[in-house]
C-alpha cells in the first residue's frame, strides 16, 4: 500500500519514517520544500541512530530513505494512495480544509487519518463526502520509539476502516488502542488536565518546577515530571488541547491554569523556542530550570 503523510514537521516525519521502515512507499507533503528537506535530514540523523543501536542495517537504512518521495501538492502526493494521514498543526480550521481537499483528491477508495490529540474526528469528517473512511491515528512522540497508536473511531468510521487502521498500526511494530470519539479521547483527556494541575501548583507557590517534577518522577514513577513534559510536547500545543477540553465538555476544570496562557502568548513555549519552564539548549541534555522560576 502506498501512504501519504500530510505535514513534515515532528510528527509528520516520525509518521513518514516508521511507515517508510516497515516497507511502505510513502509521500511526505509539506507546503514548504525546505521543510521537506529538513525532515529528510531529521529522518536520515534517526536513522543512523538506530544503524549505531545496531537496530538497523545500513541497506535498511538506504532501502528506507529510497521509498520516501517529497511533494508540495496535496493532489499530486496523494495520487494512487490507500491511507492518508494528516499531521499537519494542531489547529481545526487549517485541518478541516485539508481534509476537503483530501476528498477531492485521494482515491475514492483512500482511508483518511488525521493525527490530532485532541479535535473532533466526526467534525473532520463531517467535511468529507466519505465520512466512514475517515478516523483517528494518534501516534505519540517520537514516533518511531513510542509504542502506542490510539485510533479514534469518529461517529460514522466503519467497522472495516477500524479494523484496518488497527492491523496497519501492528505492521508498523505499535501498539493500537481504540478509542471513541470525545474531547481528548483518553490520552489528553487524562494526560493535559495533570499537567495543567503541576503548572497550577507552581503558580500557586506550592512548590517550584524541579520539585514538582521530582515528586512525580520518584513518586509516581513517571520517567518525566509533568513540566518537562509540557515542554517537550510544546506549552502551545498543550493550551490549545486544555481548550478543547474545556469547550467540549463544558467542565471549569479543564481551564488553563492563567500562567500557562501567559507564557504562551509571551512566546515561552518549551523545547520548540529554547524556554518554557525549563531552558532548553541544543545538543545539551542538562536539565536547566528557566531563570524566572529560580529561587
Amino acid at each position: 500500500m502506498n501512504v501519504a503523510v500530510i505535514g513534515s514537521g515532528t510528527m509528520g516525519n516520525g509518521i513518514a519514517h516508521v511507515f517508510a521502515q516497515h516497507g511502505f512507499s510513502v509521500s511526505l507533503i509539506d507546503i514548504s520544500q525546505p521543510a521537506l528537506d529538513r525532515a529528510l535530514g531529521t529522518i536520515t540523523k534517526n536513522l543512523d541512530r538506530q544503524v549505531a543501536k545496531a537496530a538497523l542495517s545500513e541497506d535498511d537504512k538506504t532501502a528506507t530513505l529510497g521509498r520516501l518521495t517529497t511533494y508540495t501538492s496535496i493532489a499530486e502526493g496523494v495520487a494512487g494512495v490507500g491511507l492518508v494521514v494528516e499531521a499537519a498543526t494542531e489547529n481545526v480550521d487549517l485541518k478541516l480544509q485539508i481534509f476537503r481537499e483530501l476528498d477531492q483528491f485521494a482515491p475514492a477508495d483512500a482511508i483518511l487519518a488525521s493525527n490530532t490529540s485532541s479535535i473532533s474526528i466526526t467534525k473532520i469528517a463531517a467535511v468529507t463526502k466519505r465520512p466512514q473512511q475517515v478516523i483517528g491515528m494518534h501516534f505519540m512522540n517520537p514516533v518511531p520509539v513510542m509504542k502506542l497508536v490510539e485510533v479514534i473511531r469518529g461517529y460514522a468510521t466503519s467497522d472495516a476502516v477500524t479494523t484496518h487502521v488497527m492491523d496497519l498500526s501492528r505492521q508498523l511494530g505499535k501498539t493500537p488502542t481504540e478509542v471513541n470519539d470525545y474531547p481528548g479521547f483518553v490520552a489528553n483527556r487524562i494526560l493535559m488536565p495533570m499537567i495543567n494541575e503541576a503548572i497550577i501548583t507552581l503558580f500557586e507557590g506550592v512548590a517550584g518546577v524541579e520539585e514538582i517534577d521530582t515528586v512525580m518522577k520518584l513518586g509516581m514513577a513517571h520517567p518525566m515530571g509533568p513540566l518537562q513534559l509540557a515542554d517537550f510536547i510544546g506549552l502551545d500545543v498543550c493550551l490549545a488541547i486544555l481548550r478543547v477540553l474545556h469547550e467540549g465538555l463544558g467542565n471549569p476544570k479543564y481551564a488553563p491554569c492563567p500562567l500557562l496562557v501567559n507564557m504562551v502568548m509571551a512566546g515561552r513555549l518549551g523545547v520548540k523556542s529554547g524556554e518554557g519552564f525549563y531552558q532548553h539548549t541544543a545538543g545539551s541534555k542538562e536539565l536547566v530550570v528557566a531563570e524566572r522560576f529560580r529561587k
